[in-house]
């Protein structure tokens, strides 16, 4: 099976989706979901019917249809409302776990959730989306809708390992709705374009899977049947910074993981990562993340 480097990302940064609420209103009665937001991602499914959202980084309202997904980065509030124009809207606590009103059928059904990352993630996939993100099921082949009905049925059903399944669901609802939204978005440059950019992906999984190598412009650039300046003026653009930039900010990730989840040598890892001394890296790791790799070990394990 081929390396895929996007997936080498995800679970670097421990990806997952936690599912946090759930609504549904009879679609003949007005009503809004609001309140302030803590600083994370999340993101809210329209299941059934539609739902329109403001919030801080979208002041001007945005209609989610049945199967659309609205991704929301480091918003602080968020209003969701549905139902008839013209109505007193029923007031919903958008903090509340859950809100369950009439049932599925002919109501505007909602679901909830964030997405939690580790810090590593929180570095690289915050920067590389905007503050509000749509994404759209019917304008893709994922089948999104379906993935949430059985969410929703799920979270609806109250059955023997209802709370296993939710979190597997979750957890493919997120990796569905990023998927979709990379096909779907035009992408600034950064490590998330890169990573979808199939010109350069076979010299990114290079880097990935052989980080101690002390690759050259050259290879890199044959290894993706360019020439060397075209290979270079392409990297930069996508990336945002060149290519050896990029395989130093790859190690330094590796190394900030082994720091964090393992007990080896700080020698031992320099070696792996491709540096001459132990001294090198150190160096490296400290200009990267402003601590040396010692101080960052027991530093992440005491947080």
């Amino acid at each position: 099976m081929l390396s895929d480097p996007l997936s080498e990302v995800f679970d670097l940064i421990e990806i997952q989706g936690l599912m946090t609420s759930s609504l549904a209103v009879p679609r003949e009665r007005a009503w809004v979901a609001r309140g302030s937001l803590p600083p994370t991602l999340k993101f809210l499914a329209v299941v059934h019917g539609q739902a329109r959202l403001t919030s801080s980084g979208a002041p001007e309202p945005l209609t989610l249809q049945a199967g659309d997904v609205a991704i929301l980065n480091n918003q602080t509030w968020l209003a969701v409302r549905g139902g008839p124009a013209g109505q007193v809207p029923y007031e919903i606590d958008v903090t509340s776990t859950s809100s369950p009103l009439g049932d599925d059928e002919g109501a505007d059904s909602l679901l909830g959730g964030h997405v939690s990352l580790n810090a590593i993630g929180e570095s690289l996939l915050l920067q590389a989306l905007p503050p509000v993100g749509h994404v759209r099921a019917a304008s893709t082949t994922v089948p999104l809708r379906a993935r949430l009905e059985h969410l929703l049925d799920e979270v609806t059903g109250n059955r023997v390992g209802s709370a296993f399944a939710v979190r597997q669901h979750g957890q493919l609802l997120v990796l569905d709705i990023l998927r979709v939204y990379l096909g779907q978005a035009t992408l600034p440059p950064g490590w998330l374009r890169l990573l979808t950019d199939e010109r350069l992906r076979a010299a990114v999984t290079l880097m990935h899977s052989e980080p101690g190598t002390a690759w050259r412009l050259e290879t890199l650039a044959r290894t993706a049947a360019m020439s060397r300046t075209a290979f270079a003026t392409r990297f930069r653009s996508v990336a945002g910074m060149p290519p050896l930039t990029y395989l130093n900010r790859w190690r330094m990730l590796l190394a900030r993981r082994a720091l964090r989840d393992g007990n080896g040598n700080v020698g031992a890892l320099a070696s792996t990562l491709g540096y001459a001394s132990e001294s090198a890296f150190s160096t490296a790791f400290k200009r990267e993340t402003g601590e040396p790799p010692l101080r960052y070990r027991k530093r992440v394990r005491t947080d």
